[in-house]
């Protein structure tokens, strides 16, 4: 297994906390380099993440700050805690982009997941041949044993929703991607049918946007918020063509809640969703 020297997203996320936590206080770096019996350079690279941290050593600092949030504490060095643990998707590293561990990463430990698609279907209902499909339009074209790999690992990702605790999910879905043909008809209809089965499982809901709604807020975008075990831990993952961006600062995360919440509000309810996706598996 390849070793991974760049620290994961979590590792990250964890920096830039405890970064914002000293800077919430109005403490300098050699301020805080003072009080941890560190240099400047030290405190840098803990900003960074370039440092692993213990669990311990989170409180410590946390104490030093001054933070007055103990949920936000307890997250934080249950990150620092879980640094040494081995997930499944560690053995993708070295065979797939980093990006695609990170967003495992914040799919497994989120609380809630929310996601919006205008052209794609959510990868975490996607069937198998639905995803090799997608992955074989690639520009430019990946070799084979580069699209299995994507695509296990996809549905890899797909334990989440099931199993004896599963991630409650909300998935918004514009009519537009219900109907794009990825893999011909045969692989539509059949992706189809698993969506509508999907919804039968208790903790994922999905909401359809149909064209009789018009235009929307939030039109073009493909969204997956994951909620942490506290507020401050949420994280947007945003698709672009060349990888995902990760979003983490507090106002863009506040209006991405509310652009989802305004997309929800235009997506029939569940139940007429579930009717409209078995509705277009028939047509086919």
């Amino acid at each position: 297994m390849a070793s991974r020297n760049a620290p994961t997203g979590r590792q990250r996320r964890l920096a830039t906390e405890i970064r914002r936590m000293r800077e919430q206080t109005g403490i300098s770096i050699q301020e805080a380099a003072s009080m941890l019996g560190a240099d400047r350079t030290m405190i840098s690279n803990i900003e960074a993440g370039r440092t692993r941290l213990s669990e311990e050593r989170v409180r410590q600092i946390a104490c030093y700050y001054k933070c007055p949030d103990p949920a936000l504490i307890d997250a934080l060095a249950d990150i620092a805690a879980g640094r040494r643990t081995r997930y499944w998707w560690t053995e993708y590293r070295g065979k797939l982009p980093d990006g695609y561990l990170d967003v495992s990463e914040i799919e497994f430990h989120a609380a809630r997941i929310r996601t919006a698609q205008t052209v794609h279907l959510p990868g975490l209902l996607q069937t198998e041949e639905h995803a090799r499909a997608i992955f074989d339009l690639n520009v430019p074209k990946l070799p084979r044993l580069e699209v299995e790999l994507r695509v296990a690992h996809r549905m890899s990702r797909q334990s989440i929703l099931t199993g004896a605790n599963p991630t409650p999910y909300v998935g918004i879905i514009h009519e537009a991607a219900l109907r794009l043909e990825f893999g011909g008809r045969d692989v539509a209809r059949r992706q189809l049918h698993h969506l509508a089965e999907a919804v039968d499982q208790t903790n994922v809901t999905l909401l359809v946007i149909p064209f009789s709604a018009g235009a929307f807020h939030g039109a073009g975008q493909s969204i997956l918020y994951t909620e942490g075990v506290v507020p401050q831990l949420d994280t947007v993952q945003l698709d672009t063509a060349f990888g995902g961006h990760f979003v983490d600062a507090p106002t863009p995360l506040t209006n991405y809640r509310s652009l989802l919440d305004l997309m929800e509000r235009s997506a029939l309810r569940p139940d007429e969703s579930q009717k409209l996706i078995r509705s277009i598996a028939h047509d086919l």
